[in-house]
């Protein structure tokens, strides 16, 4: 069977190595592809057949990273694992922020299009997918619920939001800047619980291609003058193990592959 023709393929996009590795060791019958200089890996998690890749960091990366697992390798589904900084009041670090939908906070074609409008598109946020996006939710929260599970949650209280997640080329890392996003974007219609440097991207690409699409990402910090602290042990400690509780959850909630 070629990579193209694999049934009901669930790609599994992570923002960093760390959060993949997880995942990658648990992978059954594990096959490496390299595409457009990138490396993916094939094989089957709890009986479902998935594709394992790295999205690499910002939204050209995540693009073409995106647009290979759809046109190469035929994902039937993306799910996106990675971690942010918070943006709204209550969403704290060690949360989970599932994507109702997205949008990119650096984008302005004004004056010929809105701020924040995608040209040509006539919109500025991009849905996921409901039904997919509803059983990540409930994976998530099951996942940081869980008393039987080897490694419970790290952080006492993690909670599971959904909601807006705001994308953009910059790492928002001073508490000025975070307020002056949260500032221009509330301006305009739209309040972000977390911001990122990917997921706008392959929601637009899973809306060309009309492929489901879903994102989750662990709150790391809260996009403050604090958000470059123990950023590597975060991800290594919670994030990473974060994901694959909650993608562990999801897959097997997913209908047998056909």
């Amino acid at each position: 069977m070629t990579p193209a023709s694999q049934p009901s393929l669930t790609a599994i996009l992570s923002a960093l190595p760390e959060e993949q590795q997880g995942l990658l060791e648990q992978l059954h019958g594990a096959q490496k592809h390299t595409v457009a200089g990138r490396d993916f890996w094939l094989g089957k998690l709890h009986d479902q057949p998935v594709a394992l890749g790295l999205s690499r960091i910002g939204k050209v990366s995540a693009t073409l990273t995106a647009a290979v697992l759809i046109g190469h390798f035929g994902a039937s589904r993306i799910v996106f694992t990675g971690v942010a900084g918070g943006l709204a009041a209550g969403v704290k670090v060690g949360d989970v922020v599932v994507a109702h939908d997205f949008i990119q906070h650096d984008l302005d074609a004004s004056p010929l299009f809105p701020r924040y409008e995608v040209p040509l598109y006539g919109r500025s946020r991009f849905p996921c997918d409901p039904a997919l996006t509803a059983l990540l939710t409930l994976a998530a929260g099951r996942a940081l619920a869980s008393s039987s599970h080897a490694a419970r949650p790290l952080l006492a209280g993690a909670q599971v939001h959904c909601g807006l997640i705001a994308s953009g080329d910059r790492f928002v890392s001073s508490a000025d800047e975070s307020s002056r996003l949260q500032a221009a974007l509330e301006g305009a219609g739209h309040s972000a619980l977390a911001v990122e440097m990917e997921g706008a991207a392959v929601a637009q690409v899973c809306a060309d291609y009309g492929v489901a699409f879903a994102a989750m990402r662990t709150i790391s910090d809260c996009a403050d003058d604090t958000a470059h602290i123990d950023f590597p042990t975060f991800v290594t400690a919670v994030a990473s193990r974060y994901a694959q509780r909650i993608m562990d959850e999801l897959l097997r909630s997913l209908p047998a592959p056909t």
